[in-house]
């Protein structure tokens, strides 16, 4: 009878085979689910919380200048409304697949606007804004007393006499539906953007009336 040799380490050197095939395959999962969860985060922070748009005008220099890039956060109005002096970009006519418009928030829901001799009244008393900008020489709509619908807010730009706004019907009252979210970072130079071109703190308070304007009504806006 025919001697057989039998290699003792075969099974020992099977096994050690499949348990490197185990490992190169769940090193394979690993990297696969790990890439799944970076890829899932960067979508949910690009479509709900984030997102990227360019300055198409200088409307609101010297703030954000012509072309700079910026980034919104597109959830700080879900838990509250926008606020006096909030840079806020909006989508033009309602139409998401047009361009973003940024501009600063003047009048909020329910306030009357007034503009004359390039002065900003809010129900009657004069504003004293907290940015640099040059006086009006176009009142546009607010050439009369607007009253503003409850979810309607007045947007100008700071660059006023270069700015399509509030003031006129290419862009009109700004209604919620239509924010996006907040001008929030000035990604070139960096900086955070609510916090650029301002002269002082945020007024607390609307400055006293004047005596000569105290409208009480009006249509709606464009």
């Amino acid at each position: 009878m025919a001697n057989v040799y039998i290699n003792p380490n075969r099974d020992l050197d099977r096994d050690s085979r499949k348990k490197k095939s185990r490992r190169i395959i769940f090193k394979l999962l690993r990297w696969l689910l790990l890439n799944a969860a970076v890829i899932g985060l960067a979508y949910i922070l690009v479509v709900y919380t984030v997102e990227q748009c360019n300055m198409i005008d200088e409307s609101m220099a010297p703030t954000i200048e012509e072309n700079q890039l910026i980034l919104i956060n597109k959830v700080a109005f879900k838990t509250k409304k926008p606020e006096r002096w909030d840079l806020v970009v909006f989508r033009s006519g309602g139409n998401e697949h047009l361009y973003y418009n940024i501009k600063r928030v003047i009048g909020l829901p329910g306030e009357t606007i007034l503009i004359k001799d390039g002065e900003i009244y809010i129900n009657g008393k004069m504003l004293i804004e907290p940015v640099k900008v040059e006086p009006m020489q176009l009142s546009g709509f607010a050439e009369e007393p607007l009253t503003l619908d409850e979810d309607e807010y007045f947007v100008l730009g700071d660059n006023r006499n270069n700015s399509e706004d509030s003031r006129f019907g290419s862009v009109g009252n700004v209604t919620f539906d239509r924010i996006v979210g907040l001008a929030w970072i000035r990604i070139n130079p960096f900086s955070l953007i609510n916090k650029s071109n301002k002269n002082y703190t945020r007024p607390t308070a609307t400055p006293s009336p004047t005596p000569s304007q105290a409208p009480a009504s009006s249509g709606s806006g464009a």
